[in-house]
Formats: structure tokens, C-alpha cells, sequence
């Protein structure tokens, strides 16, 4: 008997650091392949999704990426969207030295609510690089204090920004690999949390897009009844010798891994 599957993990992915620095561009830019300059301030959470075939794991990974405010304003509504991240993007402004100094904070509070998970620093807007406030030793030295791999990027110009993530997706699969949790508990709560947004959000002077939200919390249940059915399967099929065939033929930039049962 042979059958095909298709090997895919999906995972969260929060992006935390001060208002401006650009967070919500370089998610923009990796789910959609889009760029603004036009700064819109982000109110609590939000979150886009991409499906993406990394190499040097040889699977597809559905990022699931959330957006949170950099503002004090809203840190009650995002630091409960941190519960049951995969991964954490801590970013700051080349042109922004509070953002620099503020690093550190970020990453405890996101340490804080859900532990030791694959993080990356980004300092963002590379571009400008003749107005930093902030001197490449320093950023260094930060990285290696800090023990994150640093990753210099510019959306405008779509610099690193795909590698961020797929550092990411990586290092969860090893860690999976390695004997870690699935971090399927996130996929569940995601569209309670979602859900949540509008009547958390509401002391802002406008209301969250009701209509929006409630199309991406559909999708994120969408998303959770495919991983869990994949689970399921990979259960029952746990005893089974599969043998792997690489296929080179892309279709759409991705790669498919079939399996054949003997």
C-alpha cells in the first residue's frame, strides 16, 4: 500500500519591541511580499500567517505571526498573546536609541510568560545606517550579552527578513526533533485569544475590525483541526518504515516530500 503525506508544522511566532520600529512592515513584507512606509500604529494584537518550505529542515512550516503594540498603553492586552510562542522576534531601530535600550526588557517580559523559546535580534532599518544612534560594537556586544543570533535587516529593501523567520522555523523543528514539545497548545488558543481582541481593545479611540478578526480566529481553527489530523495520523503510522523520496520539482517556490509506506 502507498500513500502520499505531506509533512508541514505550523507554529507562533511573536514579534515584541518598541512602537515604530517597524514590526509590523517586516511581518507585512514576509506573509505578503508588501511594503508601506506609511506608519499605522498597531492597536493590541494582530496577527498574518505564511506557509514556507525551509531547506535545511526539508519542511513546510505555516508561520503563524503575531503583531503586538510596542506601547505601555497595551501591554496588559499583548502580554497575554505571548502564552505558548514558538519563537520571538525582539526588534529595534537603528534610528531609535530607546528602542535599542529597550531590548533587554523585552525579552524578559516575553522570558517571563512563557520561558526559554527560540528568540532572534533584529535591528531593523539597516537602510539608514548613516543616522544610527547605535554603533554596530554596541549591537554586538548586546547580541552576545544577550545570546541571540542578530540578524540586520531592511524591509524596504526585503534584507534578511525571510531568514529571520526561517532561523526560527528551524530551530523549533530541531528542538522537535530533539525530543521538544509540539507547542500545539498555542494553535488552540489562538482562536480564543483572537477572539478576545476586540473587548480588550476597546479603551482605544477605535474599534479593532470585528469583521477582520473574526475571518482570521476561522482560519486559525481551520489551521488547528489540519495539525491535530496530522498528528493523529502520524500516531497510527508511528510503527510503519517510510521511506522518503525528495522530489526536485518546485511548484510555487515549495518543495512536497512523498512518503511511501512498505
Amino acid at each position: 500500500m502507498a500513500i502520499v503525506e505531506d509533512f508541514e508544522t505550523t507554529i507562533k511566532i511573536i514579534v515584541v519591541g518598541n512602537g515604530g520600529v517597524g514590526k509590523s512592515s517586516m511581518i507585512r513584507r514576509f506573509c505578503k511580499g508588501e511594503y508601506t512606509d506609511t506608519y499605522k500604529k498597531t492597536i493590541g494584537v494582530d496577527f498574518l500567517e505564511k506557509e514556507k518550505y525551509i531547506d535545511s529542515v526539508a519542511q513546510n512550516i505555516t508561520f503563524m505571526v503575531w503583531d503586538t503594540a510596542g506601547q505601555e498603553e497595551f501591554d496588559a492586552i499583548t502580554r497575554s498573546y505571548y502564552r505558548n510562542a514558538n519563537g520571538c522576534v525582539v526588534a529595534f531601530s537603528t534610528v531609535d536609541r530607546d528602542s535599542f535600550e529597550a531590548v533587554e526588557k523585552w525579552k524578559s517580559k516575553v522570558e517571563a510568560e512563557v520561558g526559554q523559546i527560540p528568540m532572534v535580534l533584529v535591528q531593523n532599518k539597516v537602510d539608514l545606517i548613516d543616522q544610527s544612534v547605535v554603533s554596530p560594537e554596541e549591537v554586538e556586544n548586546l547580541s552576545k550579552k544577550l545570546k541571540l543570533k542578530l540578524y540586520r535587516t531592511c524591509v524596504s529593501e526585503n534584507l534578511n527578513v525571510d531568514k529571520v523567520f526561517e532561523y526560527l522555523g528551524e530551530q523549533y523543528v530541531k528542538n522537535e526533533q530533539n525530543g521538544g514539545e509540539s507547542g500545539l497548545a498555542s494553535i488552540e488558543e489562538m482562536s480564543t485569544n483572537k477572539a478576545n481582541t476586540s473587548t480588550s481593545a476597546s479603551a482605544s479611540s477605535k474599534p479593532v475590525k470585528a469583521n477582520t478578526d473574526s475571518k482570521k480566529t476561522e482560519t486559525v481553527e481551520k489551521v488547528n483541526e489540519s495539525v491535530k489530523e496530522k498528528e493523529r495520523q502520524r500516531k497510527a503510522d508511528k510503527k510503519d518504515v517510510i521511506q522518503i523520496h525528495d522530489i526536485k520539482q518546485r511548484t510555487g517556490g515549495k518543495k512536497k516530500r512523498f512518503c511511501s509506506i512498505l
